[in-house]
């Protein structure tokens, strides 16, 4: 096992990764990047709802959610802000899915995560087994 990492070495490290996918539905190529932990904690609680002991989860437009907290301009910031979101999401479904699956897959999001979310309220439950989807999934 190699050196074990320092404090600094760690909040110093660039360690949130991006690529460039190709779009032609809207024209040309859009950066993408994973999310920070912060971003993903804001974008997992942005699709659930919790109701008492019930976690319900609100996965209307949560490609668009997802792709609007990804992609960004060639400086790193956001391209889109939340309030893009529901334009965002009457967009091409293929391209969307596209940038969706990269957005996912730089973040680590999995469905596990999402039945992993549903189970990390302590003790919440999702109530009746179809009240909870499972996390949409991009195309192969």
């Amino acid at each position: 096992m190699g050196d074990l990492l320092t404090r600094d070495q760690i909040l110093d490290a660039d360690d949130v990764e991006f690529a460039d996918v190709s779009c032609p539905e809207w024209g040309g190529t859009v950066r993408v990047r994973g999310l920070t932990g912060a971003e993903r904690d804001e974008f997992e609680l942005d699709i659930s709802r919790i109701r008492g002991s019930e976690v319900e989860l609100r996965l209307q437009n949560a490609r668009a959610k997802l792709v609007a907290r990804s992609c960004i301009d060639d400086t790193g910031q956001r391209l889109f802000t939340d309030t893009d979101v529901t334009r965002l999401g009457h967009k091409s479904a293929k391209a969307l899915n596209r940038v969706w699956g990269v957005a996912r897959r730089l973040s680590g999001l999995t469905a596990e995560d999402v039945e992993e979310l549903v189970q990390d309220f302590d003790g919440a439950t999702a109530g009746e087994p179809d009240s909870v989807s499972p996390l949409p999934s991009a195309a192969p």
